[in-house]
């Protein structure tokens, strides 16, 4: 069983919360979300953010949150080798219930991946977002799969976010 270290990055002024499938093994030996230097997250969050992320974790954090931006995954512990998705097995999901709760101010949920949805609706529940808006973005992942979108592609669908944090 593979255990999911990463606690949540939100606080009171988070507004978006993007939420990840199960970070992938770079990731969590870096202990850093979207730790893989060949993710897209962080030019995609440069690139609609219209500044570079900074080099450093701890401050590509903050420069998230101040923007209104939280992190977080469906997926607490699992079952899985190596670092694809699709090679996730006996789910545990995190407690988005007492999150949400707790940080009212999350208008919209962006969940980066199909995974990341469909874990989400089979072990939580869509009805714990009642009230917010949601939706499915295309994977940030460097893995190639069945629907690969252009980086042009990817940030024009994850442009939805500037709805929430301008």
């Amino acid at each position: 069983m593979i255990e999911n270290v990463l606690e949540p990055v939100v606080n009171k002024s988070t507004r978006v919360l993007i939420v990840g499938s199960m970070p992938g093994q770079q990731s969590l030996e870096k202990q850093q979300y979207y730790g893989n230097p060949r993710n897209h997250f962080w030019p995609i969050m440069s690139e609609l953010l219209e500044q570079c992320a900074p080099e450093n974790y701890t401050e590509r954090l903050n420069w998230l949150q101040q923007h209104g931006i939280g992190l977080w995954d469906t997926i607490k512990y699992c079952e899985r080798e190596g670092s694809l998705d699709a090679a996730i097995r006996n789910e545990v999901p995190n407690d988005f219930e007492t999150l949400l709760a707790q940080y009212p101010a999350i208008e919209c949920v962006l969940f980066n991946g199909g995974k990341a949805e469909q874990v989400f609706k089979k072990r939580i529940g869509l009805n714990v977002l009642t009230g917010r808006h949601f939706y499915k973005m295309p994977s940030t992942s460097p893995i190639p799969g069945k629907n690969i979108k252009s980086f042009e592609e990817k940030v024009k669908s994850w442009s939805i976010i500037k709805t929430y944090i301008e």
